[in-house]
């Protein structure tokens, strides 16, 4: 008895298990390539996410940007359409601007203050915006650096020296007979064979 317990302490003694620590040498630890996995998974999850971190405008931005891009073509338009106007029908045209000239100053200025006010902090909104994104397009600069500069090493030492094994490129000496006789550089077989 005391032959066995002694291989089995040899083996087993101090909560230790040789067989199942030599195994792992051979053998992938299945709970270790599973953890391995799930924090593979999990950061490529992260930096999925990251991508569409950026919230969506509502529909009310989305109209009010699209209504800040219409003042300046209708502005361009309707000077464009006046000028038409005042040279088709002058008479209609000399009665509208009598209309405009009726309007008080001080209204013309409110509604200046209120179109600047409302669009100016809407362009504001806009710009700082864009100027966020162009920081965080900057904060990648050095990892697209890296990555230029690592291109250009491989393209460099792609080139420098010869190829081996798969990679060679195959070369054939062989003249293309085919491609010979399609140039007309070699007689036709068929010519070959049927003169005596």
């Amino acid at each position: 008895m005391g032959l066995i317990e002694r291989v089995f302490a040899l083996f087993f003694d101090d909560g230790r298990n040789v067989i199942r620590e030599t195994a792992e040498v051979f053998r992938e630890n299945a709970e270790g390539a599973a953890s391995r996995e799930a924090e593979l998974h999990r950061e490529t999850l992260r930096q999925f996410a990251e991508e569409f971190q950026r919230p969506r405008p509502g529909r009310f931005d989305r109209f009010i940007n699209g209504l800040n891009r219409l003042p300046r073509p209708l502005l361009a338009f309707g000077t464009i359409g006046l000028f038409v106007v005042a040279m088709v029908d002058p008479l209609w045209f000399a009665s509208r601007m009598q209309g405009i000239a009726v309007v008080p100053e001080p209204l013309w200025w409110l509604m200046g203050a209120i179109v600047i006010f409302y669009f100016g902090a809407r362009h504001q909104a806009h710009s700082q915006r864009f100027q966020t994104s162009i920081a965080q397009s900057l904060s990648q600069v050095p990892g697209v650096i890296d990555n230029a500069a690592r291109l250009e090493a491989l393209r460099a030492g792609a080139s420098d020296g010869p190829q081996q094994g798969d990679m060679a490129p195959v070369i054939d000496a062989a003249p293309n007979l085919a491609l010979a006789e399609w140039q007309g550089r070699v007689p036709s077989r068929a010519a070959a064979t049927t003169e005596p």
